[in-house]
């Protein structure tokens, strides 16, 4: 199982809880015991807003993917593990670097990465973007998460505009890779969990109808969207929710 940050975020304070008394991180305590099975993986990069959305705004995201499918392969190569299933837990825009990750070992004529693509069996995406096409929605939202960390500027919404289709056009080709292994049989499972509560001051970054994708399930958590990723215990709504999806799948493999 990967773990996959979003921006603001990093590898292990995303998935943190620290309003209980002692920390509670869920992926290596609480899933960690229940689901035995499985590793427990959580990939970490520089999650800046500034320079996701900087001019280089497509080869970052490019880049971002990139080092996830090589850690990811030589890790399954070390441990003789390469055909062992994957699945992927994303938050925010996280779920937009797997998506990419994914489309880019699909295209690769390298078997180690290829392989990647090939044994990915769910997705869980949380608090996700899925816009599509919708160029003006991924502007507001940049701003939404460059507002997180900054004083909020409308006007950033200027900057962003031009960088809204690379985010639309990796979508675009995960939703043809989701075809093609429908089509073949062997299809992904996908679910989606939006925030049910707005942050202070930003509101809402993103709305539920954005959040799903129609043909998928999806569940709202009682959270907003830094806090939908950080569950006090294992009675936690929000975390029993998120369990019994990826037990649903592993028990499936």
């Amino acid at each position: 199982i990967v773990f996959v940050h979003g921006l603001t975020g990093d590898s292990y304070g995303t998935w943190l809880n620290t309003q209980t008394n002692v920390p509670i991180h869920w992926p290596s305590t609480l899933l960690g015991d229940d689901i035995e099975v499985a590793r427990i993986l959580s990939f970490g990069y520089d999650a800046d807003v500034a320079q996701i959305w900087g001019p280089a705004c497509q080869n970052r995201i490019n880049n971002h993917a990139e080092n996830m499918l090589g850690a990811l392969a030589r890790l399954r190569e070390r441990t003789d593990s390469e055909n062992r299933k994957i699945l992927f837990v994303a938050h925010s825009l996280g779920g937009l670097v797997t998506e990419n990750a994914l489309c880019l070992s699909k295209s690769s004529p390298e078997t180690h990465i290829s392989r990647i693509v090939d044994c990915t069996v769910g997705i869980l995406f949380l608090g996700t973007p899925h816009f599509g096409a919708d160029l003006a929605s991924w502007a507001k939202f940049g701003s939404k998460l460059a507002s997180i960390l900054t004083s909020s500027n409308p006007s950033i919404v200027a900057v962003l505009q031009p960088h809204s289709e690379v985010l639309a056009n990796i979508q675009k080709s995960f939703h043809s890779l989701l075809r093609c292994r429908r089509d073949e049989g062997t299809e992904i499972c996908i679910t989606c969990f939006f925030e049910e509560l707005p942050l202070p001051v930003v509101g809402e970054v993103v709305p539920k109808h954005s959040a799903i994708l129609p043909a998928y399930s999806s569940y709202g958590i009682h959270a907003n969207h830094m806090d939908m990723v950080k569950f006090a215990n294992a009675n936690d709504a929000g975390y029993v929710a998120v369990r019994g999806e990826l037990q649903r799948w592993v028990r499936r493999i």
